[in-house]
């Protein structure tokens, strides 16, 4: 596996495996990686000849308040574990390879982009989709895999390679948890034994609702009542949204349809750590 640092390094090589008509994945992460995101490396394996992590921590995904400063970092660690996951390039360039001196563009994905996460976090979408319009721009993949625990930036994601036209497949692969139930997540470093513990009231609340659509529900005001109920009597201190939404597109209609996909949406504080979980039902 090859360490690269520059974008015009890992351009010419892209650029040397596609003249080998070689298919391309990309893994997009942010690094300090886990079980979650080494399954999106396997899932790149099996389909495609030549795999590209990239680790780059996107300063203009967060807000000043938000955690960029502290978020882990470690390449070293990363390094092992993608050699070890089967990756043959990991792309981990600075801010300025990605943001070269002058830059003043970014990529915005109208609609989806300011449901939820956009609520509370305005700027993110417009970083995230600029940093990954921008690699795939470098690496040109035939595939990007993400996973679904960040379930909106995938919609979002996807809504940008229809719109801009640029020919990328979008594989969405499933979110891996803890025996416990607790959503992987490097954020989880944050947390001590005791709130990872406290942190199973989302997987718990998800399936509370889950149960109820699967025994007929199909009011969404009281799908959302049994989720927040479940986190407000917990130790979490503060709920952004706890929504059941319909998986395609985020909407919210008063009552869901039989057959519809339904997409249960969650994040929500424990102590200063904000949390994501997600899962996806039908409704009978």
């Amino acid at each position: 596996m090859k360490i690269i640092k520059t974008t015009n390094e890992m351009r010419s090589l892209a650029l040397e495996e596609k003249i080998s008509e070689k298919r391309i994945a990309c893994v997009p992460t942010m690094g300090f990686l886990h079980e979650g995101h080494l399954s999106l490396i396997k899932r790149a394996k099996q389909v495609a000849d030549v795999v590209v992590v990239t680790l780059f921590v996107n300063p203009t995904q967060f807000s000043p308040n938000e955690d960029f400063a502290q978020y882990p970092r470690d390449l070293q660690r990363d390094s092992e574990l993608c050699l070890a996951a089967g990756a043959d390039y990991l792309f981990a360039p600075s801010a300025e390879e990605i943001y070269p001196a002058g830059y003043n563009t970014e990529v915005t994905v109208k609609g989806v982009s300011e449901l939820f996460e956009g609520k509370f976090r305005p700027i993110h979408f417009n970083g995230v989709a600029t940093v990954v319009a921008k690699l795939f721009n470098i690496i040109h993949p035939d595939y990007a895999v993400f996973g679904q625990k960040d379930y909106q930036q995938t919609l979002v994601v996807k809504q940008m390679v229809r719109d801009l036209l640029l020919g990328v497949e979008i594989i969405v692969a499933p979110i891996i948890r803890e025996n416990s139930g607790l959503a992987k997540s490097s954020r989880n470093t944050y947390l001590s034994d005791e709130q990872k513990t406290q942190a199973l009231v989302l997987s718990q609340s998800l399936k509370l609702a889950a149960d109820a659509i699967a025994a007929g529900e199909t009011k969404s005001a009281k799908i959302n009542k049994i989720m927040h109920d479940n986190i407000e009597k917990s130790a979490f201190s503060k709920i952004d949204y706890a929504c059941a939404a319909r998986a395609k597109d985020l909407t919210e209609p008063e009552e869901f349809a039989h057959g519809e996909e339904v997409v249960l949406l969650i994040a929500a504080y424990l102590g200063k750590v904000r949390l994501i979980d997600n899962c996806l039902v039908t409704i009978k």
